[in-house]
């Protein structure tokens, strides 16, 4: 999951990272508003983009593709989709 805002160049770019990241794994991923939902507005307001892997928390800001892809490769069989 991609934690992110309207008008954040950051998160332009870190779409483009999970997207790609996300392509090559062959994992699919969705995108959530932070300023749609107050709780994810209160935990990531000034960290976005924040990456979430099943639930945690795996990468923000500055995203680097190399850690999303240690993520994906680390997740447990029973949580993939």
């Amino acid at each position: 999951m991609l934690v992110s805002r309207a008008g954040c160049h950051l998160c332009d770019e870190g779409r483009e990272v999970v997207r790609r990241v996300a392509e090559a794994a062959g994992e699919e991923w969705v995108e959530v508003d932070v300023d749609a939902d107050p709780e994810l507005l209160r935990r990531w307001s000034d960290r976005v983009p924040v990456v979430l892997v099943d639930g945690t928390e795996r990468d923000f800001g500055l995203l680097d593709a190399g850690r999303i892809e240690g993520a994906l490769r680390g997740r447990r069989w029973w949580r993939r989709r």
